[in-house]
């Protein structure tokens, strides 16, 4: 069988398997919220989520696929080697998802496939590979890696005073309310978690499915760097099948390590988290589940009680973020110069 099409094959399924893991990683904080107030049990949760996370990738469109696709320009390479740079790079973003996963580290999957990326095209293909974008922002186009780079940085920011303002609104609006509204609070969260879930999917699952559009092209399967309809179903369920399966330590992490989540927290994060990555997949603009939602918790509770948010954890989880992507980047860099170029003297 031919080699180019056994290590297109390859790439894809851990592609898959990288979704799964996006899944169960960066999905879990999905759920931490409607779980930590209550609102749902773990398996009720787990059932709303996962569908209306399918839904996600199926509607969502592919704006964030199309940018993913395209901060790496490596077409002026051999099909076969192209390949098994996107391989390795992937390679990577899964084993530092397995990791942080491991720890219970609310890590971000999109930092870790960008930076898996970036080392792999780095040490394989050289600078000149990778659309930076800096140049052309002078000229007002944000495309490439700032884009990317821009979109991830600037969402938890949003995140966090958008969640401030809005637990502050709720707050004078339920003023004087009896504790009975937490009972219609809880009932709310199925259609505020229903949306966060979309969100998601609508975001996170078309990263995969950029990647594996890229690796249809470099390898000459489809004429067009336009995503398939089987792609975007394949991504579907490996996203959903992932949050089915859990991911519970790094739920305990966001929803009890942060801030004492009750049903107005919950109910708020949850629109804060959903209108942030909904906006972000219209855009473009590939966001981390992980720093939206935590970052809304954290500017919830700054606008409630401040010394009670749990700075160190959150300070442990921003430091996870910063070296995430240099992190993915040393790994893919490795793998690389291990596994790639095995597999390049192979073929």
């Amino acid at each position: 069988m031919d080699s180019l099409f056994i290590i297109a094959a390859a790439t894809v399924i851990v592609l898959v398997v990288f979704d799964y893991t996006n899944g169960f990683h960066d999905a879990s904080n999905v759920l931490a919220t409607v779980i930590a107030s209550r609102a749902m049990t773990p398996a009720q949760a787990v059932l709303v989520v996962g569908f209306f996370e399918f839904l996600g990738p199926l509607l969502g469109g592919t704006a964030v696929a199309d940018t993913i696709g395209s901060f790496v320009d490596i077409s002026d390479l051999q099909a076969l080697p192209a390949t098994v740079i996107i391989l390795c790079g992937v390679v990577a973003a899964v084993v530092w998802n397995i990791i942080t996963w491991r720890f219970g580290i609310p890590s971000s999957s999109s930092h870790a496939l960008v930076g898996g990326l970036i080392g792999a095209v780095l040490v394989s293909a050289g600078n000149e590979h990778i659309v930076w974008g800096l140049n052309e922002l002078g000229h007002g186009h944000v495309i490439g890696v700032f884009k990317v780079l821009f979109a991830l940085l600037i969402s938890p920011v949003i995140g966090f005073w958008v969640g401030f303002m809005i637990h502050r609104w709720m707050g004078i609006l339920l003023r004087g309310a009896r504790p009975q509204v937490n009972r219609n609070l809880r009932r709310s969260q199925f259609f505020t978690t229903a949306a966060l879930a979309f969100a998601h999917g609508a975001n996170d699952a078309q990263k995969s499915m950029g990647v594996i559009t890229l690796v249809l092209l470099l390898g000459g399967f489809i004429p067009q760097f336009e995503v398939p309809f089987w792609v975007v179903l394949l991504c579907a369920v490996a996203i959903t099948l992932g949050i089915m399966s859990g991911g519970w330590r790094i739920v305990r992490t966001v929803g009890f390590g942060i801030y004492k989540i009750r049903p107005l927290h919950a109910v708020n994060t949850q629109i804060t988290a959903g209108v942030v990555i909904f906006s972000a997949a219209i855009l473009g603009g590939p966001v981390s589940t992980t720093h939206v939602v935590s970052s809304s918790i954290m500017g919830i509770g700054a606008s409630e009680r401040p010394r009670s948010v749990r700075w160190a954890k959150a300070r442990d989880i921003i430091s996870t973020w910063v070296v995430t992507i240099p992190g993915a980047a040393v790994i893919a860099a490795v793998s690389y110069l291990l596994l790639g170029q095995l597999l390049l003297l192979e073929s």
